[in-house]
């Protein structure tokens, strides 16, 4: 206590232990767990429990999970009855028995069962109880874990023990894990000793005979803060701080009742939401005009990053110009596009917005009103949000009654809010890639690269990868193939791979069309590999890697995900480097090339999530064949699923340059895209510039 060690106050140090393996006893492979906060023993905060019945289930309890259900992490209904139908968005456990005590029973055994060593804290409510979720949530971060809590509205029970309280069902309660878990030894006790007709008074008898801890409602500094609702209560002229104070209101009487609470909880949450944050903004305010840079150093609006400051030209975020109708910077390139969807939806309010802030900021003296907007510009920086610049034309009206036209200039800010993790389904890096390569007359000249890749970096490295190949004939070379065959070459190839790899089987499928369309080239291939395969669609002068495959793995999930990379495409080394040598590969690794984003050939998809796509697919354009001819699988995926499409720039895979042939019998728009991707591929302006330059040189000598 005076700076001095003494007993209970050891000068610990932590010693490092050194890994010793007996080598006279077998090597045992350690199992990890899958993921690493099981095996450092984190649990999750809190598991919501909500008790409904047969009269109850759809209506009450559809209005908690309508209303706070989604704020709370897990939360689960549980009921008596039998065979219930479950009302959509909604997780029930049904134990087939009715009687109150027998749900309270199995409730708890199912709780312990299922959740007991994965969450923190149990928060049990009633279905007619409305409960503030995010103060609940809150609650619990400040309370500690290790000690046995049995939180919520104490009340004494009928004719017992004056000391004992048990904690109201009608209004929650919060249980602590390590309280659960020595419940759970005596429940089978207090089912059969304990007799109550109230489930709440029987969980509490059995915790506080068995446990000797009786309900509580104020712990470690917090209060468990209740409102009881009178009959005929009107939520929205409920003002006082009692209710405002609430984490929980009970009885909710019907549905109505449960939103008009929400409404005005979230009303209430908003309020001192925006109270907090003008408390800040003049904190923020009073501490900078105590800096170096005085009040000059505050940042509009206050409390959001200061707008990025560029080093170079390079770095400047340009803004793009935009007017009620039409959008001067697209998506597509051209200068001038319709303002449509979510944009037109964005310019709207923030149209709406502007106007409100000049009314809040001037009334009651001047009332505006839009006329029309004259100019618009926004720009997205990275480090605070959608900037807008609005030249209005408004209207402005005074008290009494005389108006004028002005024009004003008025600056906002949509700040990026606050960032949220989504959760993603478990997916492993030892899943098998099946490759597709599809190959035609014009690639046989890349194949022979294309197979020594692969080779090294997959079969010498034995990786979960396979390959099939996919012969395009035309056909004129099908009719000739007895006589002469154009994939002869390819085919001697794999045959040599399968005599150096003894185990490897490399199948080929043959294919007759003069239109390659890629869904239906991948129609042939779906229906030969089971629903389960994890197809790579790869081009000819894609260099398999490792890397990428593993990227390829983790990237795609089953029902929810499919990976369309951007390969990196090398410019022509003609242009380039007119001649010099090139640089080594490590050093400009990704250098003198560029992302090609009109390439759409490679993608990672699983078989199932294909089949799904194509079943509506063809029931969408019915024996309509020749619409596949203007589609990719990209297309497929992007209107017949609803799986998030992942498009997103490969550095693993890198493409060396070469002049593709475009196919003029594909539609207009996967022609155009060839091209594109071919002129774009060339080499970057500076380079072009310079070949121009030389060019123009050589002729006037």
């Amino acid at each position: 206590a005076e700076g001095r060690p003494g007993p209970g106050h050891e000068d610990f140090r932590p010693r490092i232990v050194p890994y010793y393996r007996d080598p006279n006893k077998p090597y045992k492979k350690v199992l990890r767990t899958r993921y690493i906060q099981t095996e450092l023993g984190f649990h999750e905060r809190l598991f919501v429990a909500v008790l409904t019945s047969k009269a109850t289930l759809n209506t009450l309890a559809v209005a908690v999970n309508k209303t706070v259900a989604h704020h709370f992490p897990r939360l689960l209904y549980f009921t008596g009855l039998r065979s219930a139908k479950v009302p959509h968005g909604m997780v029930l456990v049904a134990h087939g028995d009715e009687r109150p005590i027998w749900l309270m029973y199995e409730t708890m055994n199912y709780i312990h069962q299922h959740f007991g060593s994965d969450y923190d804290w149990f928060y049990i409510m009633q279905d007619d109880t409305y409960a503030q979720a995010e103060q609940v949530k809150a609650l619990v971060t400040h309370l500690s874990i290790n000690q046995d809590v049995y939180l919520g509205r104490a009340e004494e029970f009928i004719g017992g023990d004056e000391q004992a309280r048990y904690c109201h069902g009608g209004f929650g309660y919060l249980l602590s894990r390590s309280l659960l878990l020595k419940l759970h030894p005596h429940l089978d006790s207090c089912r059969n000793e304990i007799l109550s007709v109230r489930p709440d008074e029987w969980l509490g008898r059995c915790i506080i005979d068995f446990l000797g801890i009786s309900c509580v409602s104020q712990l470690q500094g917090q209060h468990y803060h209740t409102y009881e609702l009178a009959k005929n209560t009107e939520p929205e002229k409920e003002e006082e701080e009692e209710f405002q104070a609430a984490l929980a209101v009970h009885p909710v009487s019907d549905m109505t009742l449960m939103y008009r609470l929400h409404k005005q909880f979230s009303r209430i949450q908003l309020d001192r939401v925006y109270q907090e944050i003008q408390d800040l903004q003049m904190q923020i305010r009073n501490l900078t005009a105590l800096t170096p840079a005085g009040e000059a150093g505050v940042t509009w609006p206050v409390g959001i990053n200061a707008p990025f400051l560029p080093k170079s030209r390079f770095e400047v975020i340009s803004w793009d110009y935009f007017t009620e109708q039409h959008l001067f910077s697209c998506p597509d390139g051209s200068p001038k596009c319709e303002l449509s969807g979510a944009s037109k939806a964005d310019v709207s309010e923030i149209i709406e917005s502007a106007v409100e802030q000049l009314n809040r900021l001037y009334q009651p003296l001047l009332r505006f009103s839009k006329r029309q907007l004259l100019n618009g510009y926004r720009r997205f920086d990275p480090t605070r949000g959608m900037e807008y610049t609005l030249d209005l034309l408004l209207e402005a009206a005074t008290q009494k009654g005389h108006s004028r036209v002005l024009a004003k200039r008025v600056s906002l800010v949509r700040p990026l809010s606050k960032v949220e993790i989504i959760p993603m389904p478990y997916v492993t890096e030892a899943t098998r890639v099946q490759l597709v390569l599809p190959l035609t007359v014009q690639d046989l000249d890349f194949v022979a690269n294309f197979l020594d890749m692969f080779a090294m970096n997959t079969l010498d490295t034995h990786d979960n990868a396979l390959l099939t190949l996919l012969f395009i004939y035309h056909p004129y070379d099908a009719q000739r193939v007895g006589q002469v065959d154009v994939f002869a070459g390819v085919k001697a190839m794999v045959g040599e791979l399968e005599k150096r790899y003894a185990e490897v089987k490399i199948p080929w499928i043959s294919v007759k069309t003069e239109v390659p369309s890629q869904v239906k080239l991948m129609d042939i291939v779906s229906k030969k590999h089971p629903v389960d395969t994890l197809f790579f669609l790869a081009s000819v002068w894609t260099e398999i890697n490792m890397e990428f495959l593993n990227r390829c793995r983790m990237n795609t999930i089953s029902n929810w995900q499919v990976f369309f990379p951007v390969h990196f495409q090398e410019f022509n080394p003609a242009l380039v480097y007119r001649g010099e040598q090139t640089a080594s590969s490590n050093t400009d690794f990704l250098r003198d090339g560029h992302f090609d984003r009109h390439s759409f050939a490679e993608a990672c998809f699983y078989n199932s999530d294909y089949m799904t796509a194509r079943t509506k697919l063809a029931a969408d354009i019915l024996d309509r064949d020749e619409v596949l001819e203007s589609m990719e699988v990209f297309d497929v995926f992007l209107h017949y699923s609803g799986l998030h499409l992942f498009r997103a720039v490969e550095p693993g895979l890198v493409q060396k340059y070469t002049l593709r042939s475009c196919n003029p019998r594909l539609s207009e728009e996967l022609y155009h895209r060839c091209v594109l991707s071919n002129l774009e591929g060339l080499a970057s302006r500076s380079h072009l510039a310079m070949a121009l330059f030389e060019q123009e040189q050589a002729n006037s000598t």
